[in-house]
């Protein structure tokens, strides 16, 4: 089977792969050459350039790989060419089985209009929104109007957050508009957008199904996915907390009704915003996602294993829907962003070591070891950390203690902002809603210090380290307690720190990415909070704004430049001026 995907994705299914016999062939762009999954395969075919147009995205090459190397099944992962009908249909037309639903299911829902008609009639609850494409501002304060704010402005052919724009007023309505349409269209190659009313303090909840070729079809749990920033999960569990089991019962009934009216198959997710005990459909997913570990570990199955079987033509495992979850569990992505201030700065390099604690009930899925090189043109993410224990708040527990182990050194990582999650009375309480981590978390205001080299003076006890020194040793100097700080306290918006232009007043690019907009001239006068420029970094945009009011001098980059971490955009004729890399207003 091939692969057509990478990083942590590729390499789990290729392990399951392994387990059952199964031969696999991995797809490669030139930085991924040495990459763990490329390492793991039996066979590896490398592709065009880095950019995913020329690699992953490229449906021609990945299946002139699959016809070379004689393959009889493709796994598209999830992201890339995931939920591309297209991409399904020529797989199929090359004589090969493609692992996931029919091109139909994926066209039906992967257009999020359609999907919308379609819930409908399938009696899923919406929130209200619109049913034809919107171009225009105007299309979005008339619905505002009608409606009421915030609206989200969101990819129809697309999800995972990304070109998705929400609009507070109708003064942000043509800002909103164009970025969510310019990020759509780099992320999913199609700028099409629609409207829907956003709900502020709603929760992120979502159904596991699983669909058969001979009518079978089942529900296998729910999970809660309401930890986000910038509209993409960072942390989920399951179950779902919480939950009345009427709501529960009800979501899962609606799931399978959707998944019975798209003639679906194989393994896919339907997600709602649940207001109270109301739920709305948001979308459903047609793929495998990328929180699937929670719910193979309270319910002991391999998902990627039953979308095999499925795809084989087996009918769905006798115990279907009548598997019940067994214990609780929590996953934390683990990106290679600096969470700093709430900030999330991609932050791309070389992962000088990487350990996971071998603790009870501790699973890391990566597609990373120690030495490897995480890329600048893909996701951010590093690894996954699942931890199931037999109740939520042991879970909680045992997480927080394998974050304390988790080493991740010479890159950044998202470990303090999933530790602060954690260690927050909020989650506890399970009191979390889609903006909950944006505006109630305080997060660290500065990098986390680099861990220090393990030896065997050096022990861990219940999530804390201990230097224990030997005979000879000369005192190591003191030190502050490493143990973890408490998060409770008064609740604030994250401080977003703006990073220090230059002596000389140069605006500078806060990472390595590529100019994707040009807002200034020479000569251009703007204003504190004004977007200059928009870098795009491991598939994330990343406005620089100005802090203070001045001029433009000089204009350094044009789009599509490739610029490295503090690399100079402009000249400003201010000296003090500052630039600020946070996600555009939502």
């Amino acid at each position: 089977m091939l692969v057509a995907n990478r990083g942590e994705i590729a390499v789990r299914i290729m392990r399951t792969c392994a387990e059952l016999g199964i031969a696999s062939v991995a797809v490669h762009s030139p930085s991924d050459a040495d990459a763990l999954h490329v390492r793991l395969a039996d066979e590896a075919v490398p592709l065009g350039d880095d950019p995913p147009s020329q690699s992953y995205l490229n449906v021609d090459k990945i299946i002139d790989a699959a016809k070379a190397t004689g393959v009889r099944a493709v796994h598209p992962g999830y992201g890339f060419l995931a939920e591309n009908a297209e991409f399904a249909r020529a797989v199929e037309h090359a004589g090969l089985t493609f692992v996931g639903p029919p091109p139909s299911a994926i066209e039906a829902m992967g257009d999020k209009i359609a999907a919308r008609r379609i819930a409908t009639d399938a009696r899923v609850p919406l929130a209200p929104g619109t049913v034809e494409p919107v171009t225009t501002a105007d299309q979005v304060r008339a619905f505002g109007a009608e409606h009421g704010y915030p609206i989200a402005v969101k990819a129809s052919h697309g999800g995972g957050g990304r070109g998705m724009r929400i609009v507070e007023s109708p003064a942000g309505a043509d800002q909103g508009l164009e970025a969510a349409r310019r990020e759509a269209g780099a992320a999913f190659g199609d700028p099409e957008v629609y409207l829907e009313r956003y709900l502020p303090a709603a929760r992120h909840v979502e159904v596991q199904v699983l669909a058969d070729a001979h009518g079978g079809l089942a529900c296998l749990g729910d999970r809660d996915c309401s930890v986000q920033r910038r509209h993409q999960k960072l942390v989920e569990e399951s179950p779902a907390p919480g939950l009345p089991a009427a709501v529960r019962t009800a979501m899962a009934e609606a799931a399978l009704r959707l998944a019975g009216a798209v003639g679906y198959l194989g393994a896919g997710t339907v997600e709602y915003l649940l207001d109270g005990e109301r739920f709305y459909f948001l979308e459903m997913n047609t793929r495998i996602q990328v929180e699937h570990p929670v719910t193979e570990a309270v319910l002991g199955v391999d998902l990627v294993a039953e979308q095999l079987r499925i795809a084989a033509g087996e009918p769905l495992l006798p115990t279907g829907s009548d598997l019940v979850p067994r214990g609780h569990a929590i996953e934390c992505r683990i990106n290679a962003e600096d969470p700093a201030s709430g900030l999330f700065v991609p932050s791309p390099g070389r992962i000088e070591r990487l350990h996971v604690p071998p603790n009870p009930g501790v699973r890391f899925d990566s597609g990373y070891r120690s030495g490897d090189e995480v890329p600048p043109h893909y996701d951010s993410m590093i690894g996954k950390l699942v931890v199931w224990a037999p109740d939520r708040e042991t879970a909680i527990r045992r997480t927080l203690g394998a974050l304390d182990e988790l080493v991740v050194a010479g890159v950044p990582t998202t470990v303090p902002a999933a530790r602060a999650v954690l260690a927050h009375p909020d989650f506890a309480a399970a009191r979390m809603t889609t903006r909950w981590l944006e505006s109630t978390v305080e997060l660290p205001a500065g990098p986390e210090p680099e861990p220090e080299p393990e030896d065997r003076r050096t022990v861990w006890v219940a999530g804390r380290r201990y230097h224990v020194p030997y005979l000879g040793e000369r005192p190591p100097p003191a030190r502050a307690d490493t143990a973890r700080p408490p998060v409770d306290g008064p609740r604030r918006r994250p401080t977003r720190n703006a990073t220090a232009a230059t002596a000389t007043g140069s605006l500078t690019s806060p990472m390595q990415g590529t100019v994707i907009a040009v807002n200034a001239a020479p000569g251009d006068v703007v204003t504190a909070g004004q977007v200059l420029f928009v870098v795009e970094a491991m598939k994330m945009e990343n406005p620089v704004r100005a802090t203070t009011d001045g001029v433009v001098g000089t204009v350094t980059v044009t789009v599509g430049d490739v610029v490295a971490a503090g690399a100079e955009l402009a000249v400003l004729d201010r000296a003090d001026t500052e630039t600020e890399a946070v996600k555009e207003p939502t």
